[in-house]
């Protein structure tokens, strides 16, 4: 690992993932890697496909937040999102709102929404595939965990948001 400092709030954040998975026995596995910033990246160092990549975005929705999860091969099409949503405004958080809201920086928030009391959409382009991949509160470590799993638990309301890369 390298020498990036993980602040406390991040670990307990790593360790609420692994309570809330050990807890609904779920099938998941932990990687520890070097410190990544794009899907892509986190792909290559995890050894997975980019399908498998559960990408998780905080959006600002003109005044409330809410947590899109969309395969890391997918973009987002934040028209559909807004049309979902009733919102005429529908774009990334800042950063300082992704930090305060989830103790996480952008590329390290996990697919959990529900962890930081964020309503969660996942895109059905995460049923393609039977394990996802995501980053567990820090750009260094990774989750593995089935998708079934994840969708038992987390309970995402699955909406259409994707286009193509």
């Amino acid at each position: 690992m390298s020498g990036e400092r993980v602040p406390a709030e991040r670990t307990m954040v790593f360790d609420r993932i692994v309570d809330l998975l050990t807890r609904h026995g779920a099938d998941f596995r932990v990687m520890e890697h070097e410190p990544v910033r794009t899907s892509e990246q986190a792909a290559r160092v995890r050894g997975t496909p980019l399908e498998r990549g559960a990408k998780a975005l905080v959006l600002d929705t003109g005044g409330d937040l809410v947590m899109a999860v969309i395969s890391a091969a997918r973009r987002t099409d934040f028209g559909k999102l807004k049309r979902h949503l009733g919102s005429r405004r529908v774009q990334l958080a800042s950063a300082e709102a992704v930090m305060d809201r989830t103790g996480c920086l952008p590329g390290g928030v996990p697919p959990f929404g529900n962890l930081f009391g964020l309503r969660v959409l996942m895109d059905p382009s995460l049923r393609a595939v039977d394990r996802i991949d995501f980053n567990a509160g820090e750009r260094a470590r990774s989750m593995d965990l089935r998708r079934e799993d994840y969708e038992r638990i987390v309970r995402p309301e699955v909406v259409d948001f994707a286009a193509d890369l």
